[in-house]
């Protein structure tokens, strides 16, 4: 095995978290408010599938959520699956937590009560939790 393949992924490497879901629209627009993300692209009836991308330039991460004609799109896992977000300023992880609630979240409170010490837990329209928290990923 050569180093690079023991050093695991490569600087660079980009991850895209997807899911599907029955209400792009509304979903793509919560994620867009709630998080500040921005529209990086979209497909439409692409093999009966349409779908968007949120991010932003340079993050090394982006969201994408896709709607399958005439399929359904299962419920979130369970309450333990989530997307967190480390914001260590107070003042921008606090107008973050607004921004959640104003884009339509619900405020929820965390499985894990490790992310209420810290954070704000929130469901999205799909149940699909997101923590928004006040620390540096260490």
């Amino acid at each position: 095995m050569s180093n690079e393949q023991s050093d695991g992924l490569p600087p660079g490497t980009e991850l895209r978290i997807a899911r599907s879901t029955k209400q792009l629209d509304a979903l793509a627009s919560m994620y867009q408010e709630g998080l500040g993300l921005k529209l990086l692209g979209s497909f439409e009836d692409h093999a009966g599938h349409r779908g968007v991308m949120l991010g932003a330039s340079g993050l090394g991460y982006h969201l994408e959520f896709t709607c399958e004609a005439g399929a359904e799109a299962g419920p979130a896992p369970d309450d333990d699956h989530l997307l967190v977000f480390y914001l260590p300023d107070r003042d921008v992880w606090h107008h973050r937590c607004q921004s959640m609630i104003a884009a339509g979240f619900a405020a929820v409170a965390p499985h894990n009560q490790y992310w209420a010490e810290q954070g704000r837990s929130f469901e999205d329209v799909d149940g699909y939790r997101v923590v928004i928290q006040n620390s540096l990923w260490e």
